[in-house]
């Protein structure tokens, strides 16, 4: 196995509260949020009213009207947010040995909200009528395969779906296939879109969502009251070091350790104790050659919720000890919401701009104080700082812990 360095060259994002690396990231330096009432469908009798819409999406900005037919939203997220990501890194597939070219890029429900809508067509108008590829649009590995057909990515294609963690996984599984030498070039990322009906529904059913219908979701506030479901995705280009600089690549950081585990506890709740979230966290950290001390910026799962956000600033102190209370934490889901599995596949992107930009985004809507969460949470406003080293925190439901670390690029 040969051990080589793996950096990011290209990003991809779509968010709430932005369309594109550039309006993504002045968005979050700004502490703009994307969180609106809900246009997509009637929530009148749903105890929760807010989400995070993409409204200003237009999939045939970045594909031919036929494939946008053809295939789901979350796919067209994938496919969008990948040409953006291979624009920005300056790569040309075609030019390029399609095997060493793999994907790694996840989802949690995949198309699930237009098998609702064709549901209703079916009981309604009978077999006919209902769309005839709808079974390749729903499953969660038809957003790579699009990619692939589309772009002639002919290496390992794999489809990790972990959950609220499904981007970090997707993106670690790219980050080891490189570090091996399976591959040289890597997209990776996850993709969400479940504002439907049902779909929204059955989160309000486990009392996880925030009912204030402004400012909202509020991460580690002591009034936060849930998440805020969402939609988006995120695709990075990660590389070979050397492949990288070869053609003279933009870096904007490296991919230096992961960690995972399992809570083994319970479907919806995080184990109160966090034993093995802080596992997940050390296990980064060593990957990583790195030192509780040597981490300058925490991007936190800050999911909103009572619970998840007392377990997880405990984490962190009985992880970094004394030191947690010097480095600065942030949530940017207080401005993007919880687009389920692509959430930490936005959060690594918003990463990567931190580091290469300097800025930590603050946690907006943060207004009281919780003495159960007493750390630095960069409230209400973005911070400028010199950024070596950042640790990017993913929870899912489930129990499942993933943690990436990205640092600085230095020859």
């Amino acid at each position: 196995m040969r051990k080589r360095r793996v950096v990011i060259t290209g990003l991809g994002v779509i968010a709430p509260n932005g369309i594109g690396k550039d309006a993504f990231w002045k968005a979050l330096k700004e502490g703009k949020s994307g969180i609106r009432k809900v246009t997509r469908f009637d929530t009148s009798g749903y105890p929760s009213q807010v989400a995070g819409e993409v409204n200003d999406f237009d999939p045939t900005d970045y594909m031919s009207p036929k494939t946008a037919r053809r295939i789901d939203r979350f796919s067209q997220f994938g496919l969008a947010c990948t040409k953006m990501a291979l624009k920005d890194a300056g790569l040309i597939l075609d030019t390029e040995n399609p095997n060493q070219v793999g994907i790694a890029v996840g989802s949690s429900v995949g198309g699930i909200p237009f098998a609702e809508q064709q549901h209703s067509i079916f009981l309604e108008k009978g077999l006919k009528r209902v769309f005839p590829l709808l079974s390749t649009r729903l499953f969660l590995g038809t957003c790579a395969n699009n990619i692939c057909i589309e772009t002639g990515i002919r290496g390992r294609c794999f489809v990790i779906s972990t959950g609220c963690a499904t981007g970090v996984d997707n993106i670690a599984y790219a980050f080891e296939t490189i570090k091996s030498g399976e591959c040289d070039i890597m997209i990776a990322g996850a993709m969400e879109a479940p504002l439907a009906p049902l779909t929204y529904a059955s989160f309000c059913l486990i009392g996880v969502m925030s009912r204030k219908e402004s400012r909202t979701p509020r991460p580690f506030d002591k009034y936060r009251d849930g998440i805020v479901l969402s939609e988006g995705g995120a695709i990075l280009v990660l590389e070979d070091i050397k492949h990288a600089l070869k053609r003279g690549a933009h870096i904007y950081a490296e991919v230096a350790g992961y960690g995972t585990t399992h809570d083994a506890f319970h479907l919806t709740q995080p184990s109160p104790d966090g034993k093995q979230a802080e596992r997940a966290i050390k296990l980064a950290l060593k990957h990583a050659e790195l030192q509780p001390e040597d981490i300058s910026y925490i991007n936190a799962h800050g999911c909103g919720t009572p619970l998840n956000d007392k377990i997880e600033t405990n984490i962190i102190k009985n992880v970094f000890g004394k030191h947690a209370f010097q480095i600065p934490i942030s949530s940017i889901e207080s401005m993007i919401g919880h687009p389920l599995g692509a959430s930490s596949a936005i959060k690594i992107v918003a990463c990567a701009l931190s580091i290469a930009n300097g800025v930590i985004p603050p946690t907006i809507n943060y207004e009281y104080p919780d003495p159960d969460c007493d750390l630095d949470y960069v409230p209400k406003k973005g911070r400028k700082s010199n950024l070596e080293t950042v640790l990017c925190n993913a929870f899912s439901f489930g129990g499942k812990n993933s943690i990436l670390v990205l640092k600085k690029y230095k020859e």
